[in-house]
């Protein structure tokens, strides 16, 4: 699975004009399934994020998580992760998971950064969206699992 973390002072999602979800302080998330990937994959993303230490502690350093500060985390699907941007000026999205995988993988990764002790909200599968967000910092961090 893929991975784009922002720390945020407040993120949220629209869709048709309504707030589908939203947060202060915390972490926007855009998350990729991609082919191959299992529920071993998100739980272990869940669990790198929610322990990743990229908030300030006292003396200014990036020394806490998400859940030390505390903050929540708002997780929206973001199949364009996937993009191969190889050859030509279109990019290509066959490495992403087939739509269905997709939306199983990314509930099941919001439910178990949800079990890591992190509140969460999300965004609407496959809908068009409209995210934002204040990135804090700016700290934006890329993760992948078949690189960790």
């Amino acid at each position: 699975m893929r991975a784009v973390l922002q720390r945020v002072s407040e993120a949220s999602v629209h869709v048709d004009g309504a707030v589908v979800g939203q947060i202060g302080a915390g972490l926007m998330i855009l998350v990729c399934a991609m082919q191959g990937d299992t529920e071993e994959d998100a739980d272990r993303l869940a669990a790198k994020v929610a322990k990743l230490r990229i908030f300030r502690d006292a003396a200014g350093r990036m020394n806490r998580s998400v859940r030390d500060v505390p903050g929540a985390a708002l997780v929206v699907s973001q199949f364009t992760l996937a993009a191969d941007t190889a050859r030509g000026n279109r990019p290509g999205f066959s490495r992403a998971a087939p739509p269905d995988e997709g939306e199983r993988l990314y509930l099941h990764f919001t439910e178990a950064l949800r079990a890591q002790g992190v509140a969460c909200e999300t965004g609407q599968f496959a809908a068009d969206m409209k995210v934002s967000l204040v990135n804090d910092g700016p700290v934006t961090i890329w993760i992948d699992t078949r690189e960790a």
